[in-house]
């Protein structure tokens, strides 16, 4: 694609609403037009306190054009932002027949525009409403994006400020599904290496304790990712949560939990481990429940397997569960993506996370990325939005991706009360998370709004080997901890 900018706008901005109408686009300096590019090109004037933008796409002989003039009053960066992106609406609408229920907001979590309008006066609907207005987004997706500020805002405190929670890396998984991005190791090639993982692991895990109990911080929340963490043993299981008892006090923490994921790693001993070890929240993640859609990922269970591992957590006691489940997946129709969250439902877990699938470079599908073209991905979220708030489970935390299938969104329902408080610490960079293993990330949250991140090795090997070497980079860690403690 061939992009020309005339006027005072980043191109980056530029490129991200281009995006909405043409995934995966590229925009190389030194491309040449032919009959095939698409040419995009973008006028900016400005004249009496007045911002007027013009926005061409032109393929050939197929042409669409918009244009929008808007006061400069108030913050002018913004208005010329809106400008562009409400040419864009109509060019881009024009030129493709896409529809972008997200409008114009592009790089900022939805959720957090809605809290600073509702923090600066408004109530629940006129905040909608103004996201709807400024950013052209649909109706549904605004208040969607109200109703998980306004969760948000029911758990985030002053307090939860000064703690900090810690994520606990398992980067193992018994295959690799296609649409993966995550960092993670076939067991098959890291099992040599799992005694020395464990080890660092545990050794890392309790310097992270000592420092948590010589800065007197206070453990919120706990949180085992991956990866799958179910895909290691019940043995090493059981010695990394041991390591996490022996070095951090459990009794005061909000939520501990495991993520055990896919339910061809679930077994009866490691539940058991889990449970016995205090973690109250798991996640059984099968994504769909069509068998044959399964297998096109690269899935080693059934649908009926992953009903098998959640009747079996049940059994064992575990009342917090939580299940994941990808709308657009390859080769899954809508009904059958209503199949699997109708009998999702039925379970009744307590918190269902809907995601939207994200064609990532470092995903086996991202080669077959055209397959994807007629996704009924947003029929998928629709009807998800609907089914799920009337079976009383309410949106609490969500975030969108580059390269999501049609632009839309992945979003966390929980049933009152059962609101994942990591979620929600994550997504709005709220409170100091403490990672630990190969591919965690350390987020350190500053009192004046700065964050720094400490990124640990992504393979196991290097993970081990300069064990040493990334724990002097730790530091950091204690200094901001004392930081929120004197706040």
């Amino acid at each position: 694609m061939i992009l020309r900018i005339n006027g005072n706008i980043k191109p980056y901005y530029v490129q991200t609403l281009l995006m909405i109408f043409f995934p995966g686009a590229k925009f190389p300096e030194d491309e040449e037009e032919t009959p095939d590019t698409v040419v995009a090109s973008v006028d900016m004037t400005e004249d009496g306190g007045y911002v007027s933008a013009e926005v061409t796409l032109r393929q050939g002989e197929k042409k669409a054009f918009a244009a929008t003039r808007a006061s400069l009053d108030g913050d002018a960066d913004k208005k010329r932002k809106i400008a562009v992106g409400e040419a864009f609406m109509k060019a881009g609408g024009d030129f493709t027949s896409v529809t972008a229920p997200w409008g114009i907001l592009t790089g900022v979590r939805p959720a957090k525009v809605a809290s600073e309008l509702m923090r600066g006066g408004c109530d629940a609907k006129t905040a909608a409403e103004t996201i709807s207005r400024e950013y052209f987004v649909s109706p549904v997706k605004s208040s969607l994006a109200v109703s998980v500020a306004e969760a948000e805002a029911r758990i985030i405190t002053d307090e939860i400020r000064r703690e900090c929670s810690v994520y606990i890396g398992i980067p193992f998984c018994p295959t690799r599904c296609s649409y993966c991005s995550f960092v993670s190791h076939s067991m098959d090639s890291a099992i040599k290496l799992m005694p020395q993982y464990v080890e660092a692991l545990c050794r890392e895990l309790e310097i992270i304790g000592k420092m948590v109990k010589e800065t007197q911080t206070s453990i919120d929340t706990i949180y085992f990712g991956g990866g799958t963490p179910t895909s290691i043993s019940a043995s090493d299981l059981r010695t990394i949560m041991e390591c996490v008892e022996k070095n951090f006090d459990l009794s005061a923490i909000r939520e501990y939990s495991v993520e055990a994921g896919r339910p061809d790693t679930i077994t009866e001993e490691k539940l058991r481990v889990i449970k016995e070890l205090g973690a109250d929240r798991i996640s059984v993640n099968p994504q769909t429940l069509n068998d044959d859609v399964l297998r096109v990922i690269g899935r080693k269970h059934s649908g009926s397997d992953a009903i098998k591992a959640f009747e079996l957590a049940r059994k064992i006691g575990f009342d917090n569960i939580n299940t994941d489940l990808i709308a657009g997946l390859p080769t899954e129709s809508a009904e059958s993506f209503r199949n699997t969250l109708d009998k999702i439902t039925e379970l009744s877990p307590e918190s269902i996370t809907v995601h939207t699938l994200t064609i990532k470079r470092s995903a086996d599908l991202f080669k077959n990325g055209s397959a994807n073209s007629n996704n009924p991905a947003a029929e998928m979220v629709d009807y998800s939005i609907e089914k799920l708030m009337n079976c009383g489970y309410l949106p609490y935390y969500m975030y969108r991706q580059k390269n999501t299938v049609d632009n839309l969104e992945n979003v966390g329902y929980a049933k009152s009360g059962f609101e994942s408080f990591y979620n929600i610490f994550i997504m709005d960079e709220t409170q100091t998370i403490l990672g630990a293993g190969c591919a965690a990330s350390t987020k350190l949250v500053y009192p004046n709004g700065l964050i720094n991140r400490i990124h640990n090795y992504k393979f196991p090997y290097e993970y081990i080997s300069s064990f040493d070497k990334l724990m002097e980079k730790k530091t950091e860690a204690e200094k901001c901890l004392r930081i929120l403690k004197n706040k």
